[in-house]
C-alpha cells in the first residue's frame, strides 16, 4: 500500500503542471484569436466610416479626391436639372458659400428618377451655372441606385458599408452629410433644404 502511494505521489504534482500547462497554452492560442479577429473588425470598422478612400470622375473630366477634404464637413446631394426640387441648387450655393471654410458640397447628377437630367456633362455645368451660379464641385453624372449603383452611394446608403445608417434614395436632391474625418452624420430626404435649421445645425 505504501509502495503504491509512493509510486503516484511524483506523479501528481507532473500531471497537473501538464494540465496547468495545457489549458494555459488552450487561453493563449484563444485569445490570440480574438484579438487578431478584433483588429481585422477594427481596421474594418474604421475603413468603412471614413469617405476620404473615395475618387470619382469630376464633371469636367477631372477628379474628385475626398481625401483631399479632411478637416471640412462634406454634402454629398444627387442633383437633377429639371426636377420640382432643382431651385434647391440656389440653396446649396448659398450654403457653400457661407460655409466654404469648413464645408464643401459635392453634387452627383443623375437621371433615374422621372429622366430629369438628360443632358450631357457640359450642359448640366452650363445649366447651373448660368441659372444658379453653381461653383461647388460637381461630379460626372451616375447612377444612385440600383444594379448599377456607385460604388460611392452603396457606400452612403449601406449602413454595412459606412457604419451609421441605411438610406433609401427615392428622388433627386436626397442629402448625405459627413464630418471632418469622413464620419457619416446624416442623411435628409428631398424635402429637406439645404439651409433649413436641420442642416445648418451641424455647420454652426
Amino acid at each position: 500500500m505504501n509502495d503504491f502511494n509512493n509510486n503516484l505521489l511524483p506523479r501528481q504534482p507532473f500531471s497537473r503542471f501538464l494540465v496547468i500547462f495545457n489549458t494555459t497554452n488552450i487561453q493563449i492560442s484563444f485569445m490570440k484569436t480574438i484579438l487578431s479577429f478584433l483588429f481585422i473588425a477594427c481596421s474594418f470598422f474604421t475603413n468603412a466610416q471614413s469617405i476620404h478612400s473615395f475618387k470619382v470622375k469630376s464633371i469636367d473630366g477631372g477628379q474628385i479626391d475626398f481625401s483631399k477634404y479632411k478637416g471640412k464637413k462634406i454634402l454629398v446631394v444627387n442633383t437633377a436639372s429639371q426636377c420640382g426640387y432643382t431651385p434647391q441648387y440656389a440653396s446649396l450655393q448659398k450654403v457653400y458659400s457661407q460655409y466654404k471654410d469648413k464645408l464643401v458640397i459635392v453634387g452627383f447628377p443623375c437621371n433615374q428618377f422621372g429622366g430629369q437630367e438628360p443632358g450631357t456633362n457640359a450642359e448640366i455645368v452650363e445649366f447651373c451655372e448660368k441659372n444658379y451660379g453653381v461653383n461647388f464641385p460637381l461630379a460626372d453624372k451616375v447612377d444612385v441606385k440600383g444594379s448599377t449603383q456607385s460604388p460611392i452611394y452603396q457606400w452612403l446608403t449601406q449602413k454595412t458599408k459606412n457604419g451609421v445608417l441605411d438610406a433609401t434614395i427615392g428622388w433627386n436632391f436626397n442629402k448625405f452629410l459627413l464630418d471632418e474625418n469622413g464620419k457619416m452624420l446624416a442623411y435628409f430626404p428631398s424635402n429637406v433644404k439645404p439651409d433649413s435649421d436641420a442642416v445648418l445645425t451641424y455647420l454652426k
